[in-house]
């Protein structure tokens, strides 16, 4: 399916190589200050050709609102956005009428639909994420306004070079108490805020790249001052829900929540978050965080951490040795532009499918209190 979210639900549209990918937002609350202005810095991080870790393909990603809003405000109608794709090369993927790309979707499709996209990776491609980073955008806003919900990703490993991050370790809960968007972007197209791994980083992508290769990393993410009572357990937990939009994103292939795999190695006597009295705050805390923030699929106040695999990327130079659809063995050799490394620019869009996931979880509970409330006064 083509649209996420329950009450605050978006819907993306178009391909890789069509004339323009977006999406339409529903549920975004009126009176909303909003223009393209604060949808284009997301946009921007994410789009092609920033630097020469990324792909040349060189698309300004410059978005158009079309409907929803008026002087700068929303209506509470659906807001229909797009941005033109312009820098799209077709002929790059005559060969893939001939050949199926090994670990691409062009088999898949073609036996799901009987047909596939002639060019590119159709809504497979990642050009399909702009309408989730587009509404993402919204969605943000509308978080901080009602809390000052902040989401930073950043990149924490390439290939095997990895930053700490260890739950238990002082150093990475600092990182997630203190990053920001400015220090993960001000740290060069690498998006690592750890200055001891970043330049190995670099060099690792550096190498895959001039080898006409790809690899694969991991991106992590936090969310502060997310509101408490967040996630419907019990198939709807936050987690799962986080999970679930992670892994819709292009090449995903793990997902690890709060300790993670890590937290299996830990007795529960250390693994467990005792809870505190906060005077500022003026409520329960936990003193440590290994649950990542939810607990029983629902939101405790605590920084929300996860991260998020990425393989590497599919589409790469090297000649491979595959077949046709027909069965005959041949060698395919990609002519397409494309990322060594898919992990740096799927930063913002990590963010923006937190966004999603948060504003929706939020709205929920919102009718829920609503609800609540109305039967306590009666």
């Amino acid at each position: 399916m083509s649209s996420f979210g329950t009450i605050f639900k978006v819907t993306t549209f178009g391909e890789s190589h069509c004339d323009s990918v977006g999406c339409i937002v529903e549920g975004c609350p009126p009176g909303l200050a909003l223009t393209e202005d604060d949808v284009q810095p997301q946009l921007t991080r994410r789009r092609p050709g920033q630097s020469k870790l990324s792909t040349p393909r060189n698309e300004k990603d410059q978005v158009k609102i079309h409907s929803g809003t008026e002087h700068g405000y929303t209506l509470g109608s659906p807001i229909g956005m797009s941005v033109k794709n312009q820098d799209h090369r077709p002929g790059d993927y005559s060969e893939t009428d001939l050949y199926p790309r090994p670990s691409h979707a062009d088999w898949t499709y073609i036996q799901k639909y009987g047909v596939k996209s002639a060019s590119g990776g159709g809504r497979s491609s990642a050009r399909e994420t702009i309408g989730r980073v587009a509404a993402g955008a919204v969605a943000e806003k509308v978080l901080a306004k009602v809390n000052n919900v902040e989401i930073v990703a950043f990149v924490s490993s390439i290939g095997n070079v990895s930053m700490n991050r260890d739950p238990q370790d002082e150093t990475f809960q600092k990182v997630l108490q203190t990053v920001t968007r400015e220090e993960v972007d001000g740290v060069g197209p690498i998006r690592c805020p750890d200055e001891g791994v970043r330049e190995e980083m670099v060099k690792v992508i550096e190498k895959y790249r001039d080898a006409k290769d790809s690899i694969g990393g991991v991106v992590t993410c936090v969310v502060r001052n997310c509101p408490i009572g967040l996630g419907e357990p019990c198939f709807d937990k936050l987690e799962a829900k986080l999970a679930h939009a992670m892994l819709s994103l292009p090449a995903t292939k793990g997902f690890e929540f709060g300790s993670g795999f890590a937290g299996t190695q830990i007795p529960g006597s250390k693994h467990n978050d005792p809870f505190v009295w906060d005077e500022t705050k003026q409520r329960l805390t936990t003193k440590t965080n290994n649950s990542g923030g939810i607990q029983g699929g629902i939101s405790n106040g605590e920084n929300i951490y996860f991260s998020v695999a990425f393989k590497s990327a599919a589409t790469i130079s090297q000649e491979q040795e595959t077949a046709t659809y027909e069965g005959k063995s041949g060698v395919l050799a990609a002519r397409g532009r494309h990322d060594p490394s898919v992990t740096p620019r799927a930063v913002p869009i990590v963010e923006a499918m937190t966004a999603l996931v948060l504003c929706d979880a939020y709205m929920i509970q919102q009718s829920r209190n609503a609800t609540r409330l109305s039967i306590s006064d009666n």
